[in-house]
């Protein structure tokens, strides 16, 4: 069994977003190629924007701290401290509104081939024909 503790992992990557230049901390939790799922807990500095690619992955957000901003196309949702959004497939767009931290959950089972996900130059996610 594999314990961590997401109030530590959210401390420490509000900290080190609010140091990075572009305001966001990206550390990979569990989760590898031979994993079902990825779990990644990302620390952004109030303002800062991830853009994501599309994606065909199921995958959940959840907030561990702070306040942030999602658009899916037309559609845009706001989420605070606690909230569980299950992120539609397709490009979406998150913005920070304060200080926060995540846990971005995703599935690595379905989708469709050579997907990625960057936030700040580094990986968060890729699969390559996997469907």
């Amino acid at each position: 069994m594999h314990m961590s503790s997401l109030t530590d992992l959210a401390r420490i990557q509000m900290a080190s977003a609010r140091r990075a230049e572009r305001g966001l901390s990206v550390q990979i939790v569990r989760g590898s190629h031979n994993r079902a799922l990825r779990h990644i807990v990302m620390g952004l500095r109030a303002a800062a924007t991830v853009c994501e690619y599309p994606s065909a992955k199921q995958a959940t957000l959840q907030v561990l701290a702070g306040r942030i901003r999602v658009t899916v196309g037309p559609q845009t949702f706001e989420a605070i401290t606690g909230d569980l959004l299950a992120i539609p497939t397709g490009t979406h767009t998150l913005v920070a509104i304060e200080d926060s931290a995540l846990l971005l959950t995703v599935s690595l089972l379905l989708g469709t081939p050579d997907v990625t996900a960057e936030a700040d130059g580094r990986l968060l996610y890729m699969w390559r024909g996997d469907s």
